[in-house]
Parts: C-alpha cells; sequence; structure tokens
C-alpha cells in the first residue's frame, strides 16, 4: 500500500494501527500515542534508543522530550578523533574488536572466527587484526564476516578482511549498495545471504535475517554465546536509525513501513529463538560504552552486564517498531 499526505491515505495508515491505539481520533493523536508506547517500552534501559528514534515524530507533535536525567548515560564521542578503543572479552566466545563508536563482535569458534562488520577501511587493520593478537589469537582464525549493511563504517574494511581469507556475507541487495559506492577498494561478491541464512563453524550455528528500513538488504544477526559456560544467545539490530540517503527516490513511508514491519519480523524471530543478549554495530545503541567498564568490575557470580532478558530485547524492538509507526504517521500526514 502506497501513503501519501492524503486524507485517504492516513485514514488507511491509521486503520491498520494497533486497536488499543487506533482509539486515536486524528494522526497528531495517534503519532503521540505511539510515542507514548515507544517511551513505555523503552523505560530507563532503551531510553537512549527512543530518544533517537522517535525524535524527529517527539518534534512533529510537541510530545514531551526525552529526560536529560537518564541512568548510565552514554558519553558524547568524538568519533572522528577518538577512535581507537581496545579490544575485550565479552564472552566466553565473543570479543569487541570495534571502535569508540563502531562495533565488531568476533565469535570464537574451534574451527575458526566469524565476524560482524567490518567498520572502516582506515581503523580495521589496528581494531580487528591488531586486536585479536592483543588477546592472544591469531588473526588468521577469521573465518566468514557478515556485513549488517553496505554503510562505510560497517562495510569499510570488507577487502582488507577478504585479503586475509575471510569469507565476506551480504544480502544481495547491500551487495549492489556496496559495489555502487565510491570506496576505494572493495572485496569480490562472495556469499549472498537470505532470511534464515545460516553459517554454522566448530558447532555454532549463526543465523541471519533479512530486516530491510535502515538499507534495502540490512541483516540482522542471532550469535550463540556463553558465559562461564552457560548458552546465552546474542541478537543483533543490524540497522538502527532511520536512514532516506541511500535511495532518495523511495516514498519515505516505505522506508518507515519496511523498517516497522523488520522490527516485527526480528521480534518474532527473537521470541522464538530466546535471545537474551542484545548488540548492536554501534556502541551507544546497546550501551556498550556503559556495560564494557561494567564488566571489566564484574565479581564472580554477579550478573553479566549484556545479558538483559528476553523482555528487555523484546522490549527494545518494540521501541524501535512504534518509534516507525510514528514517524510514518507523521510523515503520511504532514505534520
Amino acid at each position: 500500500m502506497k501513503l501519501t499526505s492524503s486524507i485517504s491515505g492516513v485514514a488507511a495508515l491509521l486503520a491498520a494501527c494497533l486497536p488499543v491505539l487506533c482509539l486515536a481520533q486524528t494522526p497528531a493523536d495517534a503519532v503521540r500515542s505511539y510515542i507514548e508506547a515507544a517511551r513505555a517500552f523503552a523505560g530507563a534501559d532503551h531510553a537512549f534508543v527512543f530518544g533517537r528514534l522517535c525524535e524527529t515524530p517527539i518534534k512533529a507533535v510537541n510530545a514531551a522530550p526525552v529526560t536529560d536525567e537518564v541512568p548510565g548515560a552514554l558519553p558524547v564521542i568524538d568519533a572522528a578523533r577518538e577512535w581507537y578503543a581496545e579490544p575485550a572479552k565479552v564472552f566466553d566466545d565473543l570479543f569487541f574488536l570495534g571502535q569508540t563508536a563502531f562495533s565488531v563482535w568476533g565469535l570464537r569458534t574451534s574451527e575458526g572466527i566469524i565476524l560482524v562488520d567490518a567498520i572502516f577501511d582506515y581503523s580495521v587493520e589496528a581494531e580487528v587484526v591488531d586486536g585479536l593478537r592483543k588477546l592472544g589469537i591469531d588473526p588468521s582464525e577469521i573465518r566468514y564476516v557478515i556485513i549488517s549493511h553496505a554503510h562505510a563504517d560497517h562495510s569499510g574494511g570488507a577487502a582488507f578482511l577478504q585479503k586475509l581469507g575471510a569469507r565476506i556475507v551480504m544480502s544481495e541487495v547491500d551487495w549492489e549498495l556496496y559495489e555502487s559506492s565510491n570506496d576505494t577498494e572493495k572485496a569480490t561478491r562472495d556469499i549472498v545471504a537470505t532470511d534464515g541464512f545460516t553459517i554454522t563453524l566448530g558447532g555454532a550455528n549463526v543465523k541471519t535475517y533479512l530486516t530491510p528500513g535502515h538499507t534495502h538488504g540490512t541483516l540482522s544477526t542471532l550469535l550463540p554465546v556463553h558465559d562461564n559456560g552457560v548458552p546465552h544467545l546474542a541478537a543483533i539490530w543490524g540497522g538502527t536509525l532511520f536512514n532516506f540517503r541511500d535511495a532518495p527516490d523511495d516514498p519515505r513511508d516505505l522506508r518507515l513501513r519496511d523498517y516497522a514491519q523488520s522490527a516485527v519480523h526480528f521480534q518474532a524471530i527473537t521470541a522464538i529463538a530466546g535471545a537474551d543478549v542484545l548488540l548492536s554495530n554501534h556502541t551507544a545503541y546497546d550501551g556498550t560504552t556503559v556495560k564494557l567498564p561494567l564488566l571489566q568490575q564484574r565479581q564472580a557470580g554477579s550478573p553479566h552486564p549484556y545479558v538483559i532478558g528476553q523482555d528487555a530485547v523484546n522490549r527494545y524492538l518494540k521501541v524501535a517498531e512504534s518509534c516507525a509507526i510514528a514517524a510514518r504517521i507523521a510523515e503520511a500526514s504532514g505534520l
């Protein structure tokens, strides 16, 4: 269904909203309802993501802003100047190998390493290759690199890692986006991921899912991890913020529709699979800037800061869904 700013288009969108929110009488009321639903889903633990995703609809209807008094508020990082971050062991078999603002996650199995994302071309050697060496791991163990989406902050290092022998994984649509970009050096097309695509390595099954919205071919990932031998399942939402740059001719409301539908799709997947860990490819969105220091201070037997539980993972994705619907109604109604 293609929506416009016409009354009939807005009415059609409101007719598809959640029953409890369809009591709203106007588009502005509906936007406010979805904003408040997102705020409730966010609570204190997902307040930062709520503020970023719902920022535009909040301004459109002059809703209550996000409070500045957020527990564990994230520091502002100048990623261009202060980009280097130390590598860190996060779980028995999962490592943080990213920058201050951009993440790379490395899952180590008995047969090699699967990376999620490749950050920038200028930083990938220092953060990923040298980072593994700092952790006492040979970078030649890298077997696969899953690219969440084909923006340079996540795909820029793909060519470098491919030269080391890694196989690069992207969706079909994002391979096309990657190949049409202006990066000076690119990986050659390798593995094309589909919805439910599985990489099996060393007994670990890593699954990718198509979650278009941030780009048309964004991938979200499930990673099996262990904490002192106890199994957990980590979910990585592949593209957090709304993005309209890659396809400026696309109607914005359709990009927001895809985003909301993808959030629902991944909610179902994570719920069925039992994901209880949430990770992001940006350190601010999953609280890595706060959780890594907490992890370093963790005492034996105390909770793992990244294990947030299935309900909290679901609420994060409900924030994404609700803010996308709020933004779409605001877009369609011209607010």
